[in-house]
């Protein structure tokens, strides 16, 4: 498991291994893709924005070796910051810079394309998908994850874009019939998928809070919640996907059950650190606090109270809170 000093020590190996081959290097482009790995796999363990300073200085080391490589070497490394990129831009996301994730995942699209990663452009599409959702901008959204899906391998891999990119759009835009068809297809290939870990996998648990979240959308509220409790039960808890779950069964919840559902709000924020909270369940949050009428909702009361005092993930002056 990854530890704080853990975390600054891949990149100070990749610092060293700069300075041993300034020219870049074959060994190098393998400690690049471990380091990558690193990240991806323990994305849910740090704050994000000191995931997102680790991350950035490791793809700044790596952009100072590229141009006087060979070609082989500098190809390699271009895959690498593209999966850097990757990571920067669902990071910035989840700081809620939406500007500053669009930029970091189109150019991780981009050197996907220029390197024949298709499935680093395939995950950069998706992940744009999900900041056009999050924007409400449909258009873009569903075009990226059509984009994402031309790419996306068979199985998991698709799945994924299906259930991560393409659902939230169908779902938005009310296409009930076709969203249902996209949860058909994407659960049939989920029961026989081999999960994959990390910021670039996916696992059961994801997959049923996409499709509770589809469900609340389309305001099918009972099956949102019963859907979210199985995502709550299939992941690690206090980890982000557990709240995120949680809180779209808050959210499915709150219209018939207000206090069971911004007691569940509560019991997040008293679990969870505030640099560790996402802007996604920030959203949510700030989403439930609209559903519940604090005069009549003692809890809902708090809720709100409690968002009003919670820190900003990071300040205006740009640091971490």
């Amino acid at each position: 498991m990854t530890t704080e000093s853990g975390l600054p020590a891949i990149r100070e190996s990749v610092q060293w291994a700069v300075l041993d081959a300034p020219e870049g290097s074959l060994s190098l482009v393998a400690l690049a893709e471990a380091a990558v790995e690193h990240y991806a796999l323990n994305y849910s363990k740090h704050p994000p924005s000191v995931l997102h300073d680790e991350v950035r200085a490791t793809r700044n080391l790596l952009s100072t070796v590229v141009a006087a490589a060979d070609r082989d070497t500098a190809r390699g490394l271009h895959r690498q910051v593209g999966w850097l990129s990757a990571l920067l831009g669902n990071l910035a996301y989840h700081l809620d810079d939406r500007a500053g994730a669009r930029a970091h995942l189109t150019l991780a699209g981009a050197i996907g394309k220029s390197t024949g990663e298709t499935a680093l452009t395939a995950w950069s599409s998706g992940a744009l998908a999900m900041v056009a959702t999050s924007r409400r901008d449909w258009d873009h959204a569903r075009g990226h994850a059509e984009h994402g899906l031309q790419h996306a391998p068979a199985g998991l891999r698709r799945a994924q874009l299906l259930g991560w990119a393409l659902l939230p759009t169908l779902a938005a835009l009310g296409d009930a019939s076709r969203a249902d068809d996209v949860v058909s297809e994407s659960d049939e290939i989920m029961r026989t998928a081999v999960e994959i870990p990390g910021r670039f996998g996916y696992d059961r648990a994801e997959h049923r809070l996409h499709v509770a979240e589809a469900h609340l959308t389309l305001e099918r509220y009972d099956r949102a919640a019963d859907v979210a409790r199985t995502s709550i039960a299939a992941a690690p808890e206090h980890t982000p996907g557990w709240v995120a779950a949680t809180l779209v069964l808050a959210l499915a919840e709150a219209r018939d059950a207000p206090e069971a559902a911004a007691g569940r709000a509560l019991n997040v924020l008293d679990l969870i650190p505030p640099a560790r909270l996402r802007a996604t369940a920030r959203s949510r949050l700030t989403r439930l606090t609209r559903l519940l009428d604090p005069a009549t909702t003692g809890a809902g009361a708090e809720l709100a109270e409690r968002l009003r005092a919670l820190p900003a993930p990071v300040r205006t002056d740009g640091t971490a809170a």
